[in-house]
């Protein structure tokens, strides 16, 4: 059959592409370039291999490629076409334009605010006083390596890496469900506990069951930011209410609730988020008898519960709610690691159920093999071994940074020591400007997290939040040293 026109294609021998996806691309682009057209017959495998010098097989081998795809057709003893049922791309070179004033952009649904991502990818150099997140060089990982590969092996015999139950595995639920009970005074069965890929999945599901357009969702004025963006992603207005050195104010709540609706509280009762203060039990009490005096739901995010250093850690707000007016929230990201995606919900086996729907919506399950490995953990003690440890690590980092902050920081700012979590909160002198301190003390390498990025709309904030979990001594010394020099070399222009 006759070839209007000869193939062109340029081969690079030294492209880590091989030849016959180089064929293969190039023919695509052809096509869509509209200068192969449906219906074009393409030369021979063996006239292109020889004008291509290259093996005839590794034509063929493209043509087979092209051919799988749908971009090329064959007809016994008749050749090889661009398929018929390609749609047309070639455009005219004097195609008018419409003007881009009459583009209509997608009309999308928007809520919240931007979220500030750090880098992926940081410098060596660069000391980062995150949000408080652990150190994962604490891992004891032969004894994770031995649970991980246990996981695996259990699920692949028992053929258990399909589908399954959307709340988590049982295993998991019922390891969770006895900590749970014994560690933090809760009564839960395993059909009371969803597992979650993080906290903020907890929240965003709990969110999710308790707001809706029109209702109003009280938070505290500083909190995590991305958990007040879960409940305004429902539409709900989002109140933030005053805290103090005891945490949110539980009379401030109550004024709220004589004038709106309040459909639930979302509140960091343990170590509040940002400022690390412990809500006091008669605070606690005042709040839940306020959830059922007003009827609504306490949406309880107790992320780092495990890391109190004065005393037995307080129990949770759930410990003392008896209709089921809590919806707990835990993480086992602070006591492992965060990229693990281990979280639960602890609530009544309705909402369990609500949550379980949601999940199938979203991603079906998690990881079983990860959740077998954390369910091993749990019940041979390990966890419980490595939490020990890590407290003690963890309570030299405080005691050491505090020392540093006294040492160094003294004429800056003023804290109250924290008596637990894996950050501090420092009230930053009037004199300083908070945003240009946090692009100075980058340009030293360190970075810190200013205050604002916890309020309402960014107002400023004189604080800033320094997380010390992920900090060993060397870095601590060396990171609020270039702090002094960002806050002296601010102060002296």
């Amino acid at each position: 059959m006759l070839r209007p026109w000869e193939l062109k294609i340029d081969i690079d021998r030294n492209s880590n592409v091989v030849i016959h996806l180089q064929i293969t691309n190039k023919v695509i682009e052809e096509i869509q370039r509209g200068r192969l057209l449906p219906g074009t017959v393409l030369p021979g495998t063996r006239l292109l291999a020889k004008n291509l010098n290259v093996n005839r097989k590794t034509v063929i081998q493209a043509y087979d490629e092209l051919i799988a795809q749908g971009w090329l057709s064959t007809e016994h003893k008749r050749g090889t076409f661009v398929a018929p049922g390609i749609p047309s791309f070639k455009y005219e070179q004097n195609q008018v334009q419409l003007p881009q004033e009459n583009i209509r952009a997608p009309q999308y649904r928007m809520y919240g605010e931007p979220l500030i991502y750090e880098d992926a990818i940081q410098s060596d150099n660069i000391i980062n006083f995150g949000d408080g997140i652990p150190d994962t060089r604490l891992i004891p990982f032969e004894i994770f390596y031995r649970a991980f590969r246990h996981a695996l092996i259990a699920s692949s015999r028992s053929n258990r890496l399909a589908y399954s139950d959307p709340r988590g595995t049982f295993t998991l639920r019922q390891a969770i469900a006895n900590m749970v009970n014994i560690e933090r005074s809760l009564n839960a069965d395993v059909e009371n506990i969803c597992i979650v890929r993080g906290t903020q999945m907890g929240i965003f599901l709990a969110a999710r069951l308790v707001a809706k357009a029109g209702d109003t969702v009280i938070v505290e004025k500083f909190c995590y930011p991305p958990a007040r963006m879960a409940f305004q992603s429902t539409g709900a207005d989002v109140v933030g209410v005053a805290i103090d050195q005891h945490g949110l104010i539980p009379e401030e709540v109550e004024a709220l609730c004589k004038k709106s609706n309040i459909r639930a509280i979302y509140l960091t009762a343990h170590h509040q988020f940002p400022t690390a203060v412990m809500m006091p039990a008669d605070r606690r009490l005042k709040l839940l008898l306020l959830a059922e005096k007003y009827n609504f739901v306490i949406i309880e995010d107790d992320y780092d519960h495990e890391f109190h250093f004065t005393h037995r850690p307080m129990m949770p707000i759930a410990s003392m709610d008896y209709g089921g007016r809590v919806i707990y929230v835990g993480s086992m990201s602070k006591v492992l690691a965060p990229g693990l995606r281990i979280g639960y919900i602890v609530a009544h086996a309705e909402v369990i159920n609500r949550c379980a729907a949601d999940i199938m919506l979203i991603d079906r399950q998690g990881s079983n093999v990860t959740e077998l490995a954390v369910a091993e953990l749990l019940e041979s003690g390990e966890i419980k071994r490595h939490i020990r440890r890590t407290v003690l690590v963890y309570n030299e980092r405080r005691i050491l940074l505090a020392k540093l902050i006294k040492q160094h920081l003294d004429e800056y700012v003023s804290f109250v020591m924290p008596d637990g979590g894996l950050a501090m909160w420092l009230e930053i002198n009037d004199m300083v400007d908070i945003d240009l301190l946090v692009d100075q003390a980058l340009k030293h390498e360190v970075r810190i997290l200013a205050g604002s990025l916890f309020s309402e709309g960014n107002t400023k904030v004189q604080g800033i939040r320094l997380g010390y979990g992920n900090l060993n001594d060397t870095e601590l010394i060396t990171g609020v040293q270039r702090l002094k020099q960002a806050f002296d070399s601010l102060l002296s222009v």
